[in-house]
């Protein structure tokens, strides 16, 4: 699903118009309209109103992923830029079949419980 087919999908949940959103936002019509008929999305720098006017994170609008952690209790979600060691090793994984990807996650919590073994030693 893209951000234009949550923008539209909420505004069905809330029974609010395209000229009722376009007025709130200060969005053309015109370009609220066009996101429809030519399937496009809206620019970033008319995420943060929309969130505001829908009721809705900007996480969820972009992802369609909702966050409700805090910072004492944070979401279960990481994102990693692919250009790090990290992101490197998730395409790695996500590029292999289930079976390697057991086995990877397999060695990947030895080694966890490895670390934390030497750490209670020290």
């Amino acid at each position: 699903m893209t951000i234009r087919d949550r923008i539209f999908d909420k505004l069905t949940e809330l029974n609010m118009t395209q000229k009722e959103f376009a007025k709130r936002t200060g969005i053309p019509e015109t370009t609220v309209s066009d996101w429809k008929k030519k399937k496009t999305n809206p620019t970033a720098e008319k995420i943060l109103i929309i969130c505001k006017v829908l009721d809705v994170t900007p996480e969820w609008l972009l992802s369609g992923v909702e966050m409700h952690g805090t910072r004492s209790n944070p979401a279960p979600i990481i994102a990693v830029d692919v250009r790090t060691e990290a992101g490197q090793l998730l395409e790695t994984y996500n590029s292999c079949d289930a079976a390697m990807q057991a086995r990877i996650l397999g060695y990947a919590q030895a080694i966890g419980k490895m670390g934390e073994e030497q750490k209670k030693r020290k």
